[in-house]
């Protein structure tokens, strides 16, 4: 049995590095092998890599879920420090991974809305 403890919901005021802490969505899926043996051989080295890992210091994980059926998932992180996620998708090379600042839905549509009212405020 696999145990990962993770802090979901962590306070900025939690985050020791003092920049703008900000979201992002991070996709991950397990590269493509030749073999079977090959893809058995990398779950492995993942289940041990897991056992151990801990979530970098500062990155609070919000979601953490995997793809049902398939070797991949999703995690909604939020950071002030960059180089933490790469260093965490740097330690799981048996995955690929897309990395994308998100906003809340609140916050976008303000952003967006605050836009429009520029747009239209020139002639």
């Amino acid at each position: 049995m696999i145990t990962v403890k993770l802090r979901a919901g962590m306070l900025t005021s939690q985050f020791k590095r003092g920049g703008t802490v900000m979201k992002y969505a991070m996709v991950w899926r397990e590269r493509r092998y030749g073999s079977a043996e090959a893809a058995e051989s990398a779950q492995q080295r993942v289940l041990s890599l897991m056992q151990n890992w801990k979530e970098p210091e500062g990155v609070a994980f919000l979601q953490f879920v995997v793809r049902v059926g398939e070797y991949g998932g999703v995690a909604l992180l939020e950071t002030d420090d960059l180089s933490s996620i790469h260093q965490m998708t740097s330690t799981f090379a048996v995955f690929e991974f897309e990395v994308w600042p998100v906003l809340d839905v609140g916050d976008a549509l303000a952003a967006e809305g605050a836009a429009v009212a520029w747009r239209e405020s020139v002639s």
